[in-house]
């Protein structure tokens, strides 16, 4: 209970930043539930590209539609609707139109994960550059005043401290989606470009 006390303490020493900062971590947070919660529902792994993908290599084309039917996901949805003959005859259009949407899907909110990485350092030294203000506004130079500034100038830094903490946070989210994305993206290729050898007739 002391320590909670001394950290609410300690955070209150930072200034009026701390607050936006608080915000901003909880924004990463949430980015970082929700779209957890959004790639485990739309990625079907990496087996089922591999997987796939073999079926098609082999000429298996029955089936690796058992098993796009099976699997649940964005790709398996793209692969199913092209199977039922969705796309037409131009089945490479209709991928390259399905695969833009839902790579956009994915990649919604992630743009605010970049942000908050350059922000929150932005906002630390904002809460520094002030809280030093203050400690130097000491203009009479009398005992103890030295002892006032350099307690100033250490609670100045809490702001910088959390700032980076703040956007290393971000930065390991916004990282890890960014690497998920990229693989989905190549399984995504990989089963298109197995796709785009089936015949007319199999896909009909």
């Amino acid at each position: 209970m002391e320590s909670i006390i001394q950290g609410f303490q300690l955070f209150q020493k930072g200034g009026a930043v701390m607050y936006l900062l608080l915000a901003c971590s909880l924004f990463v947070v949430y980015i970082g539930a929700e779209r957890s919660i959004f790639y485990q529902h739309m990625d079907a792994g990496k087996d089922f590209a591999n997987q796939f993908y073999t079926q098609m290599k082999l000429h298996r084309y029955d089936q690796a539609r058992q098993l796009a039917a099976g699997a649940e996901g964005g790709l398996p949805t793209i692969i199913n609707e092209i199977f039922q003959g969705e796309g037409g005859t131009d089945v490479r259009a209709y991928m390259e139109m399905q695969s833009g949407i839902f790579v956009s899907k994915l990649r919604s909110r992630l743009y605010y994960l970049s942000v908050i990485v350059t922000l929150a350092p932005i906002l630390g030294l904002l809460g520094t550059i002030s809280g030093m203000i203050r400690a130097f506004s000491i203009l009479n130079v009398q005992s103890g005043q030295a002892v006032a500034i350099t307690g100033g100038v250490g609670e100045a830094l809490i702001a910088t401290a959390f700032g980076l903490c703040v956007a290393v946070l971000a930065l390991v989210v916004h990282s890890y989606f960014t690497q998920r994305l990229d693989r989905i993206i190549t399984d995504m290729e990989m089963c298109f470009s197995a796709l785009e050898t089936m015949p007319v007739k199999a896909g009909q």
